[in-house]
């Protein structure tokens, strides 16, 4: 399980901005995205497909940061400006191509594959790693499999191991950010991304008609809906929590894609074509920071002259004054 979570800085040091960075691998079709949990200031509507490298995007787009290139896609509607989500949780199951919830607002056909990577937040340091971790967490008391339905797995065996600790994980993320409520009343916003690679896992050892799997895959979707529940709570309904179901993907498929408008003489001045510089994102910015500089500084001149051609040497000017006086004392 790859897991990350991401916060700007908040008061007590525990909430550190971590970089989530997308990698596009392939071009399956089919994979889904889903809104599990929505803030009423973000609004989604029905769309087509979303290009699974503009999730991140997305994610920004939703917490109220900018990007660097205009979103086309139209399922993310224009929300408010002032009143954006506390916290965003990007939960990634690998081996579906969708996962039948009990609930869910709303969800798109992925094109492409997504991978995110993150770093791990402070207070989420004690959360197992290895499999000996979990095993040992999941024969505790306050384990997940006092929550579960009686089921075909085995949690002796290794592949149901790592899916029944997988879920564990989650329960105790839940845990932790119900213990550490200051992180969802700070003025920073909080990022996680969490990848789920157990129910793929048990999909090559059992096959996809098996009971494991569909007692798995059964079991997962109502763990994941009482997380995205429990933390939406935590956050007092202000967070947003989407679920990115992928099927499969093939390394040897992977190749590198190139639009005829990447040419380098785009950005070239000397380009036969006549082609202007590509557009960055900061134009607006310099732009503005430019002419209202330059719109004050010319009203600056023309009061000053203005000033100077009405004035009347003989009350306004202190030259005139000083000289005045130093001719009358001899």
């Amino acid at each position: 399980m790859a897991s990350g979570a991401m916060g700007p800085s908040g008061g007590a040091g525990l909430s550190q901005l971590f970089l989530i960075s997308a990698v596009l691998t392939t071009g399956v079709l089919g994979d889904r995205f889903s809104i599990l949990r929505a803030s009423p200031s973000v609004h989604f509507r029905d769309a087509g497909p979303l290009p699974g490298g503009r999730i991140p995007d997305v994610v920004s787009l939703s917490m109220g940061f900018s990007v660097e290139e205009d979103l086309l896609w139209p399922g993310l509607a224009i929300g408010s400006l002032f009143h954006r989500p506390r916290a965003n949780f990007l939960v990634t199951v690998r081996g579906v191509e969708e996962l039948v919830l009990p609930k869910s607002e709303i969800s798109y056909i992925v094109e492409n594959r997504l991978y995110m990577v993150g770093k791990a937040n402070t207070i989420f340091e004690d959360l197992p790693v290895t499999l000996r971790q979990m095993r040992n967490c999941l024969f505790q008391e306050d384990s997940v499999l006092r929550f579960l339905p009686p089921n075909s797995l085995n949690k002796n065996n290794e592949v149901d191991l790592l899916f029944l600790s997988e879920l564990q994980v989650l329960h105790d993320i839940s845990a932790l950010l119900s213990r550490h409520k200051h992180l969802a009343k700070d003025r920073s916003p909080d990022l996680y991304s969490l990848e789920l690679a157990g129910l793929e896992e048990i999909i090559k050892r059992y096959g996809q008609d098996s009971q494991q799997f569909r007692d798995a895959a059964q079991i997962l979707a109502s763990v994941i809906q009482k997380f995205a529940d429990e933390v939406f709570s935590i956050y007092s309904g202000n967070a947003l929590i989407e679920l990115l179901t992928v099927k499969e993907f093939d390394a040897s498929l992977v190749r590198k894609t190139r639009s005829i408008l990447e040419s380098p003489s785009i950005s070239n001045p000397g380009s036969p074509y006549g082609l202007a510089y590509r557009y960055n994102y900061n134009y607006a910015v310099v732009f503005n920071i430019v002419l209202w500089l330059m719109i004050g500084l010319a009203l600056a001149v023309i009061v000053i002259a203005y000033n100077l051609w009405n004035m009347d040497p003989g009350y306004d000017s202190i030259i005139y004054r000083m000289t005045s006086q130093r001719i009358k004392m001899e």
